[in-house]
């Protein structure tokens, strides 16, 4: 598998709009941003430009109009991200992230039931 690029924050905005709204514009990615976030249109094409370089966003022109595509998949993406925060915050361990999480938050019966669940199928 080829290596995943680094994703910033703000690009991570940018990703999420393509990877649910693909092929996508710019225009479209702006407008989508507008209620999240009060970045100008220049900021927003910059983001994809530097997605672009990294490999993680592809594109077709058709006319004057570029489509936006995403070149990685995202649960990829994720599952990458998700390693790297654990091994930068908790050194790779699962059990204080957890425990971290639970200890943390306020957790409904629900969630509690779901997390239980979860957990018992990793047994299984």
């Amino acid at each position: 598998m080829a290596e995943l690029p680094r994703i910033s924050d703000a690009e991570w905005e940018v990703m999420k709009i393509i990877w649910k709204n693909h092929p996508t514009t710019a225009n479209d990615v702006i407008g989508e941003l507008a209620g999240d976030q009060d970045w100008a249109p220049k900021t927003v094409k910059t983001l994809i430009n530097r997605l672009l370089n990294k490999g993680a966003l592809g594109f077709e022109k058709h006319g004057k109009t570029y489509h936006y595509f995403p070149a990685v998949d995202e649960s990829e993406c994720v599952r990458e991200e998700s390693r790297t925060f654990l091994g930068r915050v908790f050194g790779g361990s699962m059990k204080p992230m957890l425990a971290q999480f639970v200890e943390s938050s306020d957790l409904s019966a629900e969630d509690i039931d779901e997390l239980k669940a979860l957990l018992d199928s990793k047994k299984e």
